[in-house]
């Protein structure tokens, strides 16, 4: 039987690392962001995300075929590993979560959102996917699920702990396969890496945590105040690094 694994990520969250990771392991197939191009043709996103026509051009843009043949598609290999921005499930019927392992994937919009602004000079709460994670995370609940919390400074505080005690949560074994990787591009890679990939494929595992050192952009602050309170509800949830 087929295990789904879909971590819901913000932007910029360590995400393509964590998919990265994932392809390490001999049990697993990685897909990148299969509803990128459902999201961009049915928002207004793609006005403004670099390179939406490209996605648009290449992916399937009908995201109940998505869900129907990738994401509970057939595949070789035990594990499948879905690596999805919580704001591209917009306009979908939910409930195949009920058949996914779900992961949230949380970041301190003070290290977010200037990475963010570098390719979306002027992002809204929704592109951010805080609120959308909360709500997410109500829905996974009142269907039974437990989802863990993964917050982006913690993991790169402690990869091993804190993947090993995520592996456990999800009930597959961690290897340590998983800390590291050749640098370079992946063939899973999307056709958006070109703009949002530069730093991972220069990596050769997770970097450590490096707390921002240049002042907050002023323009980013109301959209900051919008974010933290969203963000603290989930960090509180999140595998802690002096748990593992």
């Amino acid at each position: 039987m087929t295990q789904r694994i879909c971590l819901w990520s913000g932007p910029r969250n360590i995400s393509t690392a964590l998919m990265y990771s994932f392809a390490q392991r001999n049990d697993t197939t990685v897909v990148d962001e299969p509803l990128y191009a459902h999201y961009l043709s049915t928002t207004e996103a793609h006005t403004y995300h670099p390179g939406a026509a490209d996605v648009i051009a290449v992916q399937e843009n009908d995201g109940v075929k998505v869900v129907r043949d990738v994401i509970l598609g057939d595949y070789p290999t035990p594990l499948v590993f879905f690596k999805h921005m919580t704001h591209h499930l917009v306009n979908l019927d939910w409930s195949f979560l009920d058949q996914t392992i779900n992961i949230l994937l949380t970041r301190d919009p003070r290290d977010m959102l200037p990475s963010y602004a570098k390719n979306v000079e002027q992002p809204t709460l929704r592109d951010t996917d805080y609120a959308d994670h909360l709500k997410l995370l109500d829905y996974l609940r009142s269907r039974g699920q437990t989802p863990p919390v993964l917050d982006a400074k913690q993991v790169l505080l402690n990869p091993r702990g804190v993947l090993t005690r995520l592996c456990v949560q999800i009930g597959i074994p961690f290897e340590e396969a998983m800390l590291s990787w050749k640098a370079g591009a992946r063939p899973e890679d999307g056709v958006w890496a070109k703009y949002w990939y530069h730093a991972v494929h220069q990596s050769t595992g997770f970097q450590p945590y490096q707390p921002k050192t240049t002042p907050f952009p002023e323009h980013l602050q109301p959209l900051l105040a919008e974010c933290q309170p969203y963000y603290e509800q989930l960090a509180a949830l999140a595998i802690q690094t002096d748990e593992v």
